[in-house]
């Protein structure tokens, strides 16, 4: 990250020694020379051109007009300068008003400046913007333009585009930085190319955070096919990503874009040009697209409240999928904080350019292979093969075809001196040069999936081995020490609890607070409360709910969790997860209840119970069309807190009706979070077990891929079709009345949706009275958020503003699992 603070690296001018008054000259006549002298001299104020016989030198820029851009000279790294000797300075153009400093376009990139106070930007006898170098009467940096005007100027525009101009006719570009991207893009800005002179406009990430020399990664348009952008590694035929196709809205890779409110995308395609560009909505919003040195193209904005840069979206969103972005003989697991790894007896090559986001130097052995030299004490070859699991193979293999058996695969790899790694499939492969690429398998691969045979060191191999022999050794005192401390603590344990069953009282609790100030109820009390358990108001696969009252004729919901071993992981998820949680549309948890093996939770009471109540069955009151928008809204609301608000995100698992409270105003919470799953802030994914309930459960649960929040929008979309219907998703409506199929529901949403007859699908006990605009926004919301990919999806927080109104939503497509389960696949 790029700094421009006060550690931001600067030059600063010596400042001038003071003039001592002369005798000669009266102390007044100097203050008053010095007085007439500010009459005279303007007032310094930014400029934003640079015309000839001007220059910048040292902490000087150019400010664009309205105030948002500057050009100057800057340090990269900001606190990692001053590992650089000597330092390096750059000319690059920024956001003038951001302290956090991000170039977006550099000039010198190759050619760094050392001697900033002997260098100087100025336009050169020949026209071109030039930087040079004064002791040496030599050029660091040129625009390199082929010039026929006679005067030059350089202007910095309000696009951030800065521009070298015919000085007698500023409509003559004869220059202009946006036709040479660096890494980064700037709204306005073409990409793509110049069919005329054959520029093609592409960004090329940068070498690390000190370093802004182009590296390993561009992004450029495809130029052989349709339109489309290629991600790729530079100077190669390596296309590790690619945007997909432009369909008049959106690339087919990136369907997220189809909700785009931030900016106006145009593609121009005629004989001079072929160009994407992009512009933005909100003048105000600040913007840019960067190629990041992992080669992730990502879109920052830099939001004020936070004073901080925010990634609004990253392709590919796998870092992994970016070809070799962790550098050689190294993993690469995007689940983890530390995304990049070294194999095991290997070791990072440069921790400075770890630290400073340069990782092609990938890793190195810690011991070098002996290559079949003998050992003598042992009489062996002695270099080894360790076997690793559940990953990708690594790229660049080469096949022997002949090798018929795993044990022939081996023997070809060791008795030749410069082959690294073997595998055996259903063919061989042998490696030669640095493993690249290695990904750790999602999809799960064990020891009966792909394995590669890694070489190494017989010494290495023997390291490890006396490294397990001291593990175990540590490892059988530590068990001792650990039985005799459990002994110690079972005893002092023993003692705790019967001093504390001596000073019980009889008050209706015993004063003790929880954790996040819940109450701990003794079990005596709520079972007082709730009648012996008498007057049962629900239950499910872990348990059942009584209502109770306290002393206080406070009305209470007790939830007694069965099974001690089963409702123990239950009990425990829900204390941790809602005793923290204060928000009107999730239940409040008021304390709970851990004696012996009963695990009890006391909840504020819902006396209208749940939705389902309410939605399927005939003996309940008809909710309106206004209550359940109400309903609708509430929930969302709530789950977006979960996701989007709390410490740690709360997946809550297992949304439906049923675990939608109502209270006396019908006001939605959120409840029973005996499934839910906390995320941490650093993490988007995490792999975790089944959970949930059937006609509920988004694709990726049974695909067993990453779940994220957006199984929860699954489940509410399948929700938000049930609130409209009135009827469980898992039943059947008929499709028109003149057909004698039946279909899914679902996909009849979606086709009503298309043909504008979303009043066909409204629930028959609401008699018409609906607001049909908040009718179709919902079947909108509902379809979006049932969508096969959860890239599809919306958040829950753009779910609450679509509900609002203060979003547009498109009409969704019909999701292809919903058409296969109806028998309507295409």
């Amino acid at each position: 990250m790029y700094y421009k603070d006060s550690s931001f690296s600067r030059y600063s001018r010596m400042t001038p020694q003071r003039i001592q008054p002369s005798s000669a000259m009266p102390l007044v006549a100097i203050i008053f020379m010095f007085f007439l002298s500010t009459l005279h001299t303007p007032c310094s104020a930014a400029r934003s051109t640079i015309s000839a016989g001007e220059h910048l030198t040292g902490d000087d820029k150019l400010v664009s007009h309205n105030g948002k851009f500057a050009l100057g000279f800057f340090q990269p790294g900001g606190e990692y300068s001053y590992q650089q000797t000597p330092s390096h300075w750059y000319l690059g153009i920024w956001f003038d008003k951001v302290p956090k400093l991000k170039p977006l376009w550099v000039a010198n990139r190759v050619s760094p400046i050392v001697n900033l106070e002997m260098s100087e930007l100025t336009i050169s006898n020949k026209g071109n913007l030039v930087i040079l170098n004064q002791a040496t009467k030599s050029t660091i940096w040129s625009t390199c333009a082929n010039i026929t005007a006679k005067n030059t100027t350089v202007v910095l525009l309000d696009s951030g585009n800065l521009i070298l101009t015919d000085a007698s006719n500023s409509s003559n570009i004869i220059w202009q930085s946006f036709d040479y991207p660096t890494d980064g893009l700037l709204p306005g800005a073409k990409q793509g190319l110049d069919k005329v002179t054959g520029l093609n406009r592409r960004l090329v990430s940068k070498k690390s955070l000190i370093d802004p020399a182009p590296s390993r990664y561009c992004v450029e348009l495809d130029t052989t096919g349709p339109g489309q952008f290629l991600y790729k590694l530079c100077n190669s035929s390596i296309v590790y990503w690619s945007s997909g196709e432009w369909n008049g809205h959106y690339f087919n890779s990136v369907p997220e874009m189809s909700s785009n409110t931030v900016f106006n995308i145009g593609f121009v395609n005629n004989d001079k040009e072929e160009y994407f560009v992009k512009y933005l909505l909100d003048d105000n919003l600040i913007s840019i697209s960067l190629l990041e040195t992992s080669g992730q193209e990502k879109q920052l904005n830099w939001v004020e409240s936070l004073q901080d840069w925010v990634t609004v979206w990253s392709q590919p969103n796998d870092p992994c999928d970016v070809y070799a972005t962790c550098g050689p003989f190294t993993t690469c697991n995007s689940n983890t904080a530390q995304v990049c790894d070294c194999m095991k007896g290997f070791s990072v090559r440069s921790p400075k350019d770890w630290a400073m986001e340069d990782r092609s130097g990938g890793c190195i052995r810690n011991m070098p292979l002996d290559c079949g030299a003998r050992n003598e004490s042992r009489n062996a070859t002695s270099d080894k093969f360790y076997s690793m699991t559940g990953i990708t193979l690594p790229a660049m293999d080469k096949v022997r075809e002949a090798v018929v058996s795993i044990d022939h695969c081996e023997k070809a790899c060791m008795h030749d001196c410069s082959c690294i790694a073997y595998s055996y499939g259903n063919r061989c492969s042998l490696w030669y040069d640095d493993l690249l690429n290695i990904k750790h398998d999602k999809t799960g691969a064990s020891s009966d999936g792909e394995v590669l045979y890694l070489r190494i060191s017989a010494k290495e191999a023997e390291s490890w081995r006396d490294e397990k022999g001291r593990k175990e050794v540590i490892l059988a005192v530590t068990a001792a020490s650990v039985v005799a401390l459990s002994l110690l603590t079972v005893v002092m344990r023993f003692l705790l609890i019967w001093k504390s069953k001596r000073k019980q009282v009889t008050s209706m609790y015993n004063n003790a607070q929880g954790a996040n100030g819940l109450v701990a109820f003794r079990y005596i009390d709520l079972q007082h409360a709730t009648k012996n358990f008498s007057q049962k108001l629900g239950g499910g696969s872990f348990g059942s709910v009584f209502k109770g009252l306290l002393n206080d004729s406070t009305a209470i919901a007790v939830k007694r969790l069965d099974g001690f071993h089963q409702g123990e992981k239950q009990f425990r998820a829900e204390v941790s997860s809602i005793g923290i949680i204060q928000h009107i549309n999730v239940v409040k948890l008021i304390g709970f209840c851990c004696q012996g093996t009963m695990r009890l939770l006391v909840y504020e009471y819902m006396p209208n119970h749940s939705l389902d109540a309410h939605l399927f069955r005939s003996n309940t009151k008809v909710l309106s069309w206004s209550v359940r928008y109400q309903i609708a809204l509430g929930t969302a609301r709530g789950l977006a807190y979960l996701h989007e608000s709390c410490r740690d995100r709360i997946i809550h698992c297992d949304i439906k009706p049923q675990n939608i409270l109502l209270d006396t105003s019908f006001v939605p919470k959120v409840a029973d979070f005996g499934m839910a799953k906390f995320l941490g802030r650093d993490f988007s994914h995490v792999l975790t077990t089944f959970r949930g309930t059937i006609g509920y459960l988004a694709p990726e649960w049974i695909s067993g891929v990453a779940i994220t929040p957006k199984v929860d929008v699954y489940s509410y979309g399948m929700m938000l079709l049930e609130i409209v219907s009135g009827q469980s998703n898992s039943k059947c409506k008929e499709y028109s009345s003149t057909s004698d199929n039946s279909a899914y529901f679902p996909v009849q949403v979606a086709s009503k949706l298309l043909e504008g007859h979303v009043a066909s699908l409204l629930d028959d006990k609401l008699l018409g009275d609906v607001n049909l605009e908040e009718a179709e926004r919902v079947c909108k919301v509902a379809c979006w958020c049932i969508q096969d990919s959860e890239s599809n999806r919306p958040t829950m927080g753009e779910v609450v503003q679509i509900l609002e109104g203060l979003l547009e939503v498109e009409v969704p497509p019909i999701p292809r699992i919903l058409q296969a389960i109806a028998g309507n696949s295409p």
